[in-house]
C-alpha cells in the first residue's frame, strides 16, 4: 500500500512539472511575440538603439542574396538607409518554444517608399534565453514568389 501512496505522489510531481513546463513555455512565447512587435516598432522608427538591445553581439543576418551581414553592418544600413523609408507590415508570426530556444516564424508584406513596389518575405529568427532575457542571434528573410 505505500508504493501505491508513492506512486501516486511521483504522477502529481509530474504533473506539476508538466504544467509549470506548459506555463513557462507560454510566458517565453509571449516574451518572444512582444520582442518580435518591438524589432519591427525600431526597424520602422530607424531605433538603432532600441534594435541593438534586442539583437546579439553575435547575430547572423542573411540577406535575400544569401550574403551575411553582422550586427554592426546591418545597424549601420538602417541607420545609412532612414528605414522608415520603407514600411514593414507583418501578416503573420507564431513562436515555437524548445527550452532555453525559440524560434519565430512569420510573414512581412514590405513596401518600398520609392515606387509603389511591395513584396512578401517569409522570415525565421532564432532566439535564446540568456541572462534573464531573450535575444535573436541568428535571423533570415526569404522573398515569396508565390502566394503560400
Amino acid at each position: 500500500m505505500k508504493w501505491v501512496g508513492f506512486g501516486i505522489l511521483l504522477a502529481l510531481i509530474a504533473g506539476v512539472a508538466v504544467m509549470v513546463s506548459a506555463q513557462d513555455e507560454q510566458v517565453a512565447r509571449a516574451q518572444v511575440l512582444a520582442l518580435e512587435k518591438a524589432w519591427n516598432q525600431a526597424y520602422k522608427a530607424g531605433d538603432v538603439k532600441a534594435l541593438s538591445s534586442i539583437l546579439d553581439n553575435s547575430l547572423v543576418l542573411v540577406e535575400d542574396d544569401g550574403s551575411l551581414k553582422t550586427k554592426s553592418e546591418f545597424l549601420a544600413s538602417v541607420k545609412a538607409s532612414n528605414a522608415n523609408d520603407e514600411q514593414v507590415a507583418p501578416e503573420s508570426l507564431t513562436v515555437r518554444v524548445f527550452g532555453s530556444t525559440a524560434i519565430a516564424i512569420g510573414v512581412i508584406a514590405v513596401k518600398e517608399a520609392k515606387g509603389d513596389k511591395t513584396h512578401r518575405e517569409r522570415f525565421i529568427d532564432t532566439w535564446i534565453y540568456r541572462d534573464g532575457s531573450w535575444i535573436c542571434i541568428a535571423t533570415d528573410a526569404t522573398p515569396m514568389t508565390h502566394g503560400g
